[in-house]
């Protein structure tokens, strides 16, 4: 071997340790682009099981769920979640065009979370003001977390599903600091409930 191709296998070498060596301080210079980001939110049962989900309700009874959120934002997020309350015919949030039901909340919880994170809230509700017509059965209150709300929703007997059917949701909202307010982010879950 020459002493030009030790030159070459030395400058080689060099080049490659340099490379080696500047890999740390790229990575802090030089971001690479992240996965997808967004939230998750699901719905547990009392034993934060995918089960045993609260369905025949009666008036005066107490119910649990839990209700969960996970942060994939790639950044801490503040998140607030409204409970909503409707019958078959009541308004859902549109998550195509990110607009939230119109309906009134009944219960806010807010949390914060750091990237990769997970909360969980308890969500105990009850009714009460049942009444029962031959076609018709209306919710006078709704507990949520021991905060009542008057609601008056009425549902009509469904002949197919033999029923009166009424439903509990719960909306996701994020904190944007650029607009310094909360906005609804197109994620919700909701329970089907038969009152009896």
């Amino acid at each position: 071997m020459s002493l030009d191709d030790y030159r070459v296998i030395f400058v080689a070498v060099g080049l490659v340790g340099i490379l080696l060596l500047s890999i740390p301080v790229l990575a802090v210079v030089v971001r690479l682009p992240v996965g997808e980001t967004f939230s998750e939110l699901y719905l547990l049962g009392s034993d934060n099981m995918a089960e045993d989900y609260p369905f025949n309700v009666t008036s005066g009874v107490n119910y649990l769920v839990n209700v969960d959120v996970n942060d994939h934002l790639g950044s801490s997020a503040y998140y607030l979640l409204y409970v909503k309350f409707r019958n078959e015919t009541g308004p859902l949030p549109n998550d195509t065009s990110g607009v939230p039901s119109v309906l009134p909340s009944l219960y806010a919880y807010r949390m914060f979370l750091q990237d990769g994170g997970s909360g969980e809230f308890a969500l105990n509700f009850s009714f009460s003001g049942t009444s029962f017509s031959a076609s018709q059965a209306t919710v006078g209150t709704v507990t949520v977390n021991g905060v009542s709300s008057s609601v008056d929703e009425s549902s009509a007997w469904d002949t197919v599903n033999s029923g009166y059917y009424f439903q509990l949701f719960v909306e996701l909202w994020l904190y944007s600091p650029a607009s310094d307010s909360f906005s609804y982010n197109s994620r919700f879950v909701s329970l089907w409930l038969k009152l009896a």
